[in-house]
């Protein structure tokens, strides 16, 4: 019997090893754990640096890497550009089907081009830059503006303010009004709550469903703590979005004529030219992940990278002094300083920066110098592209100016917000933020400085790298003096 068992074994581990050197991607450089398994590359995943790893192997192997048995990843803007085009044969991979079960599908996760197409269609035009700037952009500023307050008054009180924890409360206001027709009130109560630590997790809870898909289905019979506290995450962010949408829906049925505009009230009532009530639950809640702690995270770096460098922030403040008291976003899209800070904050700090997954279509592809065959994963992360050393002089450094004159290498190499059809239907709303809340805490903290109050230190901003990006330590203390100019909201 155990001769016999041996046999098993040892036929299993050759056919292991023979299906590992004659992959069809066995051509592809990387390290040799990729051949045989993806345990290496989940590890990463789950401690929050699959993105630095990744990197790691592009400047090892070059800009073609293998990462898993059936994962390559591609730092190359040829290929980039093949791949993320509209119209574009490469269709988002399993990945993000097991980041969203197929019932809760929205224009984000979903993988067929058909529902993306006719979902994009209809909810593209509520959040255009026009229509915000004539529906939102009053909305939008005041509540930028009771942030920097809350920011004024908690450092007058602690000497330092959380600057993550207020452009997030900020950020998920501003998506939550817009999407349900009221708004969390996290500005209103400055205290963090389930739904907000939800929301900070939710990068955590996205990485655990994805690469475990399998434990996650049956979390509810591990006796694993990590695996059932995700789906309760899950599920609380499914059950509020699910409330939100019934009270909107009371509130238009008695004021139909002249109900409170959302992003999507025109869709409510639209019969079979809109979207059911459980499709614009599913997109409702996609735009409250994918406005508030993405938006929130680029603004924290950004204000923490401006903070240390006295050069760029003094050039700044003085560029945002000149701004008239009751300034609005068309007065600073004029601003060429702040909108290159802005530009080098995407680079730097995407709230994206791991792969955006696409898979190989039929026939196979020709991609930077290698032939793949169909059904590969091949991803693209913006962290490496925005890192790439040919493209971009000096690439860890926070240098705006170099933006003055981008070439269009820099420009092919920008991934912030993904591209293509598939681009962020979010990117208007996220370029308003980041112009309105930079320019008003620069207004406010002339003299803003990063603070080393309670601990704070630059171990809380290394960079937690799942799908969506974090400062590892979850806060970002800043000090500052108060100048005299107030912000009119």
């Amino acid at each position: 019997m155990l001769f016999i068992i041996g046999v098993v074994l040892g036929c299993l581990l050759v056919h292991f090893f023979y299906r590992g050197l004659t992959s069809p991607l066995a051509h592809i450089p990387g390290p040799p754990s990729s051949r045989w398994t993806s345990a290496v590359f989940a590890y990463y995943c789950v401690r929050g640096e699959v993105a630095q790893y990744v990197h790691s192997l592009h400047r090892k192997y070059g800009p073609v890497v293998r990462v898993t048995p059936t994962e390559v990843d591609i730092c190359d803007t040829s290929a980039v550009k093949q791949i993320h085009k509209t119209g574009s044969a490469f269709l988002k991979s399993q990945w993000y089907v097991d980041l969203t079960p197929r019932e809760r599908q929205s224009t984000f996760s979903t993988v067929d081009p058909k529902f993306h197409a006719a979902h994009r269609r209809l909810l593209s035009s509520p959040i255009s830059d026009s229509a915000l700037m004539t529906q939102f952009e009053p909305l939008i500023r005041a509540r930028v503006g009771q942030a920097i307050d809350g920011l004024d008054q908690e450092m007058a009180v602690t000497g330092a303010g959380d600057v993550y924890k207020w452009m997030l409360f900020m950020a998920t206001d501003i998506i939550g009004e817009m999407s349900f027709g009221e708004s969390f009130r996290m500005l209103d109560s400055g205290k963090k709550s389930q739904y907000s630590n939800d929301l900070e997790r939710i990068a955590l809870t996205g990485i655990i469903r994805t690469t475990f898909p399998t434990m996650f289905k049956l979390a509810a019979t591990l006796p694993l703590p990590i695996f059932r506290e995700t789906v309760k995450a899950v599920n609380r962010l499914e059950s509020y979005a699910v409330a939100s949408i019934g009270r909107y829906y009371g509130l238009l049925k008695q004021n139909p004529k002249d109900p409170k505009p959302t992003l999507f009230t025109k869709l409510y009532d639209a019969g079979e030219n809109g979207l059911s009530k459980a499709e614009i639950t599913a997109e409702a809640r996609t735009f409250i992940v994918a406005g508030s702690d993405t938006t929130a995270v680029t603004l924290t770096y950004l204000i923490h990278a401006v903070c240390q460098n006295p050069r760029i922030r003094d050039t700044l403040v003085a560029e945002v002094a000149q701004l008239p008291a009751d300034f609005t976003d068309r007065d600073l899209r004029g601003l060429s300083y702040l909108n290159r800070v802005i530009l080098e904050s995407l680079r730097l700090y995407s709230a994206v920066p791991s792969a955006l997954r696409r898979a190989v279509p039929a026939g196979g592809a020709h991609l930077a110098g290698y032939s793949l065959p169909a059904g590969v994963t091949v991803g693209t992360q913006s962290y490496s592209l925005h890192r790439d050393e040919k493209i971009f002089a000096d690439p860890e450094e926070f240098e705006p100016d170099r933006w003055v004159s981008p070439t269009q290498a820099m420009k092919d190499a920008s991934l912030p917000f993904g591209g293509g059809s598939r681009v962020c239907l979010g990117i208007h709303l996220a370029r308003i933020e980041l112009r309105l809340a930079t320019a008003m805490f620069f207004r406010r903290f002339p003299q803003a400085r990063v603070s080393s109050r309670y601990g704070m230190s630059e171990a809380d901003m290394v960079m937690e790298t799942f799908f969506l990006m974090a400062p590892k330590g979850h806060r970002c203390l800043i000090e500052g003096q108060v100048s005299q100019q107030k912000v009119q909201s």
